[in-house]
């Protein structure tokens, strides 16, 4: 299998440890990525403080928590990590992102493939698809040998249990198909979705019918205005987060000329751009700006830049001192959604790359 290409050559020089003076020298010395913005010293203190408040609070184990989701907590607070610029073996975090990935692997890797535990999460399709997302980013910086036959093993199964998952109607549900009686929602499709793609770029087999079937099943949700519906079982009323969420995912997934997409871009302009300074007429805001962040950074030049600034404003706004974020779920949840959309422009994760 030929391996993604590095960053190594960039990050060389990053200190080790966690962002001192010293460390944050180093992190701001990072070459920049093509057409990525220059970042204020608010947006850069913001940013070094979240990352430092997540490496605090990692557990010994390795991993993060809340609402009871160690699985999805942990995957995400490690997209944001490596977000930075951070690998396995280079970066003020990488011991963090290490001790993640150990924890993955070697506490909720199943025989199945699952990556995640049945038995005290019954909402396990959202860890197995975040940890594919973060576990296929991690592959493509690993220099170890033995643990990139390791991750390779471990996605490789994990692929497969998400096409065994996978409901007749092309989506998924919180649990496999066989174990949710077909039941499937468009918040754990696009997380599988997702993942999918992550791993398909990471060089591990992922079968084009799957992909095809999820794509078919957002289509199928799609309503009147462009927006999706929560379930194939539940048409009519369209979700601003699942649409934003679809729509990042369908780009993902190449799916940019679709006749669909111009439909649900237009649906999420009227309801997502103006990013409100106060409360939403719809729930779940950082979910659903996690995504529609990488919708219109994927359109780039003026729309990107003119509503990067707007929701940039917005986040850091709301930062705690200690270099936290807090709101619905727990503080793991909202900070990781909040540092990933604050890095969108340091251009580290192929999976969000122009």
């Amino acid at each position: 299998m030929d391996r993604p290409l590095s960053r190594r050559t960039v990050l060389k020089g990053m200190m080790a440890g966690g962002l001192t003076a010293g460390g944050a020298a180093a992190f701001a010395a990072l070459p920049a990525r093509v057409e990525a913005a220059r970042e204020t010293p608010q947006w850069t203190a913001g940013v070094h403080k979240g990352l430092d408040w997540v490496a605090r609070t990692q557990s010994r184990l390795g991993h993060w928590t809340a609402s009871n989701y160690p699985t999805a907590m942990t995957a995400l607070a490690g997209v944001a990590l490596i977000s930075s610029g951070s690998t396995t073996t280079q970066g003020p975090y990488a011991k963090n992102i290490r001790n993640a990935v150990d924890y993955l692997l070697t506490k909720k890797v199943r025989d199945n493939g699952l990556i995640g535990d049945p038995q005290t999460d019954n909402r396990y399709t959202y860890g197995h698809g975040f940890s594919m997302l973060f576990l296929s980013q991690v592959l493509g910086e690993e220099e170890d040998l033995d643990r990139r036959e390791e991750l390779t093993k471990a996605l490789k199964e994990a692929v497969e249990f998400s096409v065994f998952a996978q409901t007749k109607s092309g989506g998924w549900g919180y649990v496999s198909a066989k174990d949710g009686n077909d039941f499937d929602e468009g918040s754990t499709t696009i997380t599988q979705v997702q993942g999918l793609r992550g791993c398909r770029n990471a060089g591990i087999p992922t079968p084009h019918e799957s992909v095809d079937k999820a794509k078919e099943y957002i289509y199928r949700c799609k309503n009147t205005d462009g927006g999706i519906s929560y379930s194939s079982r539940n048409r009519g009323s369209s979700r601003p987060a699942i649409t934003a969420a679809a729509l990042a995912t369908l780009y993902n997934a190449g799916d940019y000329d679709s006749k669909h997409v111009p439909d649900m871009l237009e649906y999420c302009k009227k309801n997502l751009y103006r990013v409100s300074s106060g409360t939403t007429a719809f729930g779940h805001w950082h979910y659903t700006y996690l995504y529609y962040s990488q919708v219109v950074y994927r359109q780039g030049g003026s729309e990107w830049s003119g509503f990067r600034d707007k929701i940039y404003r917005k986040i850091l706004s709301e930062q705690a001192n200690d270099g936290a974020w807090s709101g619905n779920i727990g503080s793991i949840y909202v900070t990781a959604c909040n540092l990933i959309i604050l890095q969108l422009d340091r251009g580290f994760l192929p999976i969000h790359q122009r």
